[in-house]
């Protein structure tokens, strides 16, 4: 396997099982061994993205280290989950920030190796590109904000 076709398998798993454990979320439920893979692979995916050969920082790096910070920021925030609801909206937040940051990079990936979406937005600045990450960030937005509420009002879980 190549190293672009590993990063690829990442970053899908850190897809799903963000999408599983936001569902947790909004259920009020903290999913741990869901919450521990989907923390874990997004870290992975940012790492192995790194190590992808480029000549210069790409918006991809850039986009990694965001990434990277909200992880760092959902790991400290969920070691004091039980110690503050302010702690409980942070790892919500950070979590949900590096989830739509991967899905994000679909996004452009898609729209660069998918021939049909490619022929819609070649240059990723036409409106089908545009409302396609609308629409990714208001359902994130969203959800974050539904999640957030949700998640907060179950004790002890």
């Amino acid at each position: 396997m190549t190293l672009v076709l590993i990063h690829v398998l990442i970053s899908l798993a850190g897809i799903a099982s963000g999408f599983v454990v936001m569902r947790g979320w909004l259920g009020g439920k903290r999913m741990e061994g869901w919450t521990n893979f989907f923390l874990v692979s997004n870290v992975a995916t940012n790492l192995s993205g790194f190590i992808l050969p480029a000549e210069r920082i790409l918006p991809s790096h850039i986009v990694g280290i965001l990434s990277m910070v909200a992880l760092a920021l959902a790991f400290a925030a969920r070691k004091h989950l039980h110690t503050s609801g302010a702690w409980r909206r942070t790892y919500i937040a950070a979590s949900a920030f590096a989830l739509y940051l991967n899905v994000f990079v679909a996004v452009v990936q898609a729209f660069q190796k998918i021939p049909t979406l490619r022929a819609l937005a070649p240059t990723q600045s036409e409106p089908p590109f545009l409302v396609a990450q609308l629409a990714v960030l208001s359902l994130f937005v969203g959800l974050g904000i539904v999640a957030t509420q949700r998640f907060r009002l179950v004790q002890g879980n």
